[in-house]
């Protein structure tokens, strides 16, 4: 159980997050939509402790993540894994060396700067990138890919961290919708067959009434709506979205019932780890 306690994160007079309590359950697929600055990516952001809250306080099976500091806070975004829109991958590596990097958390950091990597986790990351169908360009440098290959390299990156919560910022916010969807299957194929709680911000309403278990809704830094996709009403979606509701996919004819993947019944509380 993932634990957010009333955090908050203020910058001089900019409340981006304000008070903000949730629990999330081992195995939970969860989107969180709102406009642009709504306080999304910060929120994921305190989770990962990439940030430092104002005030408020978050929890991981019990343990208070916001106390932890060293080695324990190093430790936390390795179990937290954290998938970003921009890939941050490295251009001039090819794509097996980029997910191997996501093993720093677990060996020596000398080690992983040399690329001294044991066969079994070279077989660990071929096994990844098989999962997300690009260890046929396991070998080719990172720039020559395409923006979705880049991000399923990314997100192969992050199962190499072995995670029990992946967090993912608008990871297809620049991607087409082709490459958009692979990338949101292969979330929910995690989600469904390892267990892993999966937390993404998304922008279009369509695409999180589709693939998520729960939707967050966030406006101003605060939460303001928590529930199931079919819960929320185009009403509210116009009102979290606001000047924005056109460009998130809100218009009449795009207010479908929601399509969501079975997920397996057995996940039903989130891990965490990267």
């Amino acid at each position: 159980m993932l634990k957010v306690d009333g955090l908050s994160k203020h910058y001089a007079t900019v409340k981006a997050v304000d008070r903000v309590s949730l629990d999330i359950p081992q195995g939970q697929f969860v989107g969180v939509i709102g406009r642009s600055g709504a306080g999304k990516s910060t929120l994921l952001r305190l989770m990962n402790r990439l940030v430092e809250p104002t005030a408020g306080r978050l929890y991981f099976a019990g343990e208070e993540v916001t106390a932890l500091k060293g080695a324990a806070l190093r430790q936390w975004r390795s179990r937290c894994a954290m998938i970003f829109q921009q890939f941050n991958l490295v251009n001039r590596l090819d794509v097996i060396t980029n997910v191997l990097i996501g093993r720093v958390g677990h060996r020596p950091t000398l080690s992983t700067l040399v690329k001294r990597f044991t066969p079994a986790e070279r077989a660990m990351a071929i096994q990844a990138l098989h999962r997300l169908n690009m260890d046929a360009q396991a070998l080719q440098r990172a720039e020559t890919l395409s923006g979705g290959q880049q991000q399923r390299v990314a997100i192969a990156r992050a199962l190499m961290q072995d995670p029990q919560i992946l967090l993912a910022d608008e990871p297809i916010a620049s991607l087409d919708p082709l490459n958009a969807a692979k990338v949101m299957e292969a979330l929910c194929a995690i989600n469904r067959d390892d267990g892993i709680t999966v937390v993404v911000n998304l922008h279009h309403l369509d695409t999180a009434r589709e693939h998520c278990d729960r939707i967050i809704g966030m406006a101003a830094g605060r939460v303001v709506f928590d529930g199931a996709p079919e819960d929320l009403s185009p009403a509210l979606a116009r009102d979290i979205y606001g000047q924005e509701s056109e460009d998130a996919g809100l218009g009449a004819a795009r207010m479908q019932p929601p399509r969501r993947p079975a997920l397996d019944p057995s996940a039903e509380e989130a891990l965490a780890g990267a």
